[in-house]
């Protein structure tokens, strides 16, 4: 057979493998073929998914298991050597690697961004391909490792164990890079990993690397919830056995090598009797600062302390959200992330869940809500005269009917969908989560009557409610369902099967939202959690519109030797948290007393300067109205669609096709019309989001007519019905007609890619007529039915 007959598949392993094995590539440690290392995008349709196409390698070269080195792109052999490059380098710079090979089975192209063979291109005969030892020589180069001992340390090996787990190729990155800037003597290091990527988990496996190899012998791991605590010991850090201890009420016992502690576990505030102390400074070789946007970015903390006693130590900051103000920066102290993977990426390989947004537009909250002359609150007194707005609904001012419809349409939105989708309901205050959970009670009577578990107020206050944490974290307990709460929630909490966020709180804070996000971004196929929804009342989802959302972070404070504290200092921004030792919570400056809640000083018409706490006000009989309700999705981007789908669509396919014969053209081309949706799915074009907006039930043909070119449209039942009428396919006997009406009848209730998929003739009615292989057999084979199929396809768009 002629090399130029052969497949991809076939050059590979003909021609490329042999040419590895020759040059010393061992192929069951150090080379992997056909590796997928996305799980591809998943694409939310109404209240369904499906998942993209998986970004795959043909080779990936390793040093070793977790260390790659290069990678291969193969083309058949009617491909030039070259034809794969591209491809191959836009996948080495994804996964961190200098060199890039393709390759058609008649030589190799070497692209090497090391600089260390001098010559950035050249072609390779087969019997050329670098050993494993050229290879490295070339990747330290890159990464600058340039002794012996960096040698050892950047090429130890990873944790294995049976269960087979191994990193993300993103995780590798972090690992790696950290690993191998411990080498190189760098001791403050920042990673940035958006929440549910694994920062943990990451986390182990740079421990044990270094602790492994003796780099770092005692190791401290610092968090500052005890729930992020125990999660880290009972998952990840599991490992560690015997070797591991959690610091707890101040006691230390210095015979063990890891350490997980509380900040305010170290700490009470006191100068002198500091738990920490009790630890020589140079105790701990390495001390890793988990959610490090917290205390350790202000200079003045008390958590900042416990790092600068422990200052001959490694330390390495994790965050989602590094904390950037004019007066805070975690950058200021641990540098420049050594490696950024944010939320936009996530969601691109698959590893993180998309969402869409319900933003609920209240009368009140668009057109503010003035008192009629001589109103009361609900303890008979005059309710002052002003216009009161978003801002001070259940902080300052509480109408009732607002709550009671903030609920309906929770309540409406799970009915909808499923009414046990775990739901995160983040308010203003406590006062305000308790309200809610009442609200959420009598809406949901039913369920509520059942277990009152069913929505709970978790706050720091509760303790009741702060128990069920666990179980609403856990995909396998049932209950809680909806929990309300105003603080403790944002961060910490690993909400796998969180399908539901409502934002009914002003947030402000960049990086509260993104913690706030991240309680449903995580996966889990096996729950059917594969996307959330964000249902808004406050208008919180601007900040997604914000450049900086998903970008690199930048240093925003300006280091000018000594500074001064600010009074952001000593007052930081809304979001900063503060822990209380004794109880190891976030101290909610919300929490009701009596009835006064502190509010800012404000100027009312030019009168005096508010200075007292004010009383939160009570009010009932207000006519509270939706005036608009939109929901968004994410574009092909990852960004939040903002115009209406119909214009984002028109849009989108006109920069796609020329014309409406570009478009019929390709349509009508195709071999399956199912892959010229996939191509406008990978635009941001979703047929079913689509029609839930458009209302009508139409083909995702004549919707991007209509949408696009403003052509009259029919209903896919119209077609179906105007293809019966034509008799067309009287020439075939009674069976296959049969098939054939059935077929037509599925594409009027389905779409056309249901039957262009042989897997229909599975289900009924078809299963009533026969198998699929005697159903494919009334017409002469597979190919025959398949040609068939085309000929449906053909009538059904004949008059276009």
């Amino acid at each position: 057979m002629s090399k130029k007959d052969l497949s991809e598949r076939d050059i590979c392993t003909q021609f490329i493998l042999p040419a590895l094995v020759k040059s010393g590539w061992d192929v069951e440690k150090q080379i992997r073929e056909e590796v997928f290392f996305t799980d591809g995008r998943i694409f939310v349709k109404g209240n369904k998914t499906t998942r993209g196409k998986r970004k795959r390698a043909d080779f990936i070269l390793y040093l070793k298991p977790n260390i790659p080195i290069a990678v291969i792109e193969a083309k058949d052999n009617n491909h030039s050597i070259g034809a794969g490059l591209q491809q191959a380098l836009g996948y080495a710079e994804i996964l961190d690697v200098p060199v890039a090979f393709s390759s058609n089975g008649d030589g190799f192209i070497q692209h090497d961004h090391s600089g260390f063979s001098g010559q950035i291109e050249k072609e390779l005969s087969l019997v050329a391909f670098p050993s494993p030892d050229e290879l490295w020589k070339m990747y330290k180069r890159y990464k600058k490792i340039e002794t012996p001992e960096q040698e050892e340390i950047a090429s130890f090996d990873y944790f294995f164990d049976r269960s087979g787990r191994a990193p993300r190729y993103y995780q590798q990155i972090a690992i790696n890079r950290t690993v191998e800037a411990i080498a190189r003597v760098q001791n403050r290091i920042l990673l940035v990993m958006a929440t549910g990527t694994g920062k943990t988990y990451t986390a182990f496996q740079i421990i044990y690397r270094l602790w492994k190899n003796g780099r770092k012998k005692r190791i401290l791991f610092l968090a500052d919830r005890n729930v992020l605590i125990d999660q880290t010991k009972r998952n990840d850090f599991k490992h560690f056995k015997d070797r591991m201890t959690v610091i707890k009420k101040k006691k230390i016992d210095k015979a063990f090598e890891i350490y997980l502690a509380l900040y305010q576990g170290l700490t009470n505030y006191n100068e002198d009797k500091d738990a920490y102390k009790e630890f020589s400074r140079d105790f701990f070789d390495l001390v890793i600062v988990d959610e490090c946007h917290r205390g350790s970015a202000a200079a003045d903390s008390a958590w900042r302390a416990i790092l600068d006693y422990f200052s001959s130590a490694t330390h390495i900051g994790l965050t989602a959200t590094p904390r950037e103000t004019k007066e805070i920066s975690n950058i200021e102290y641990f540098g420049d992330p050594i490696y950024t993977y944010t939320l936009k990426q996530g969601i691109e390989d698959g590893f993180l869940a998309p969402y869409k947004v319900i933003r609920v537009g209240l009368s009140t909250d668009l057109e503010g809500w003035r008192p009629e002359a001589g109103k009361k609150d609900t303890d008979g007194n005059e309710i002052e005269d002003r216009i009161y707005n978003i801002k001070d609904f259940d902080r300052n001012l509480v109408i009732d009917e607002r709550t009671k419809i903030v609920t309906r349409k929770v309540s409406e939105y799970l009915r909808k969908t499923n009414r046990f989708n775990k739901t995160i309901v983040f308010c203003v205050d406590i006062e305000h989560a308790e309200r809610m959970r009442q609200a959420l009670a009598i809406e949901n009577s039913d369920l509520a009557l059942e277990n009152y578990k069913y929505i709970m107020r978790i706050t720091g206050d509760d303790d009741e409610g702060k128990r069920e944490v666990d179980n609403f974290i856990n995909p396998e307990e049932r209950y809680p369902v909806i929990v309300t709460t105003s603080k403790l929630m944002t961060t910490g909490v690993d909400a796998q099967t969180c399908k539901l966020i409502v934002l009914d709180s002003n947030i402000k804070s960049m990086t509260e939202f993104k913690q706030i996000i991240g309680r449903g971004t995580r996966i889990n196929e096996d729950y059917d959690k594969m996307f959330f929804a964000i249902m808004d009342f406050r208008k919180v989802t601007d900040i997604f519109a914000d450049p900086a959302f998903d970008g690199y972070p930048v240093m925003i404070k300006e280091v000018k030797g000594e500074e001064e504290l600010t009074e952001q200092d000593i007052h930081p921004e809304e979001d900063q948290e503060i822990i209380d030792p004794e109880t190891g919570q976030p101290v909610d400056f919300e929490k009701k007393d009596s009835v006064k809640y502190p509010t800012q000083p404000e100027i009312i018409q030019g009168g005096i300067i508010v200075s007292e706490p004010r009383q939160k006000v009570y009010v009932a009989g207000v006519d509270v109205s939706v005036l608009n309700e939109r929901v968004q999705h994410l574009d092909a981007n990852g960004k939040l669609i903002t115009e209406s789908l119909k214009d984002y669509t028109k849009k989108s396919i006109l920069q796609e096709f020329q014309s409406l014969d570009d478009f019929l053209a390709r349509w009508n081309s195709a071999h399956k019309k199912k892959a010229v949706i996939e191509e406008l799915e990978s635009h941001g074009i979703i047929p079913e989001n689509l029609t839930t907006e458009v209302k009508k039930d139409l083909d995702i043909f004549d919707l991007i007519c209509h949408i696009a070119w403003d052509m009259p449209a029919l209903t896919r039942r119209e077609r179906a019905e105007n293809v019966k009428k034509r008799n067309y396919f009287t020439k075939y006997g009674e069976k296959a007609r049969m098939v054939i009406e059935a077929l037509l009848d599925k594409y009027a209730d389905e779409g056309i890619e249901n039957i262009e998929d042989l897997a229909i003739l599975r289900i009924e009615p078809f299963n009533q007529i026969g198998t699929p292989t005697e159903i494919v057999q009334i017409f002469g084979g597979r190919d025959q039915y398949l040609h068939v199929i085309e000929e449906l396809e053909h009538e059904l768009y004949a008059a276009a």
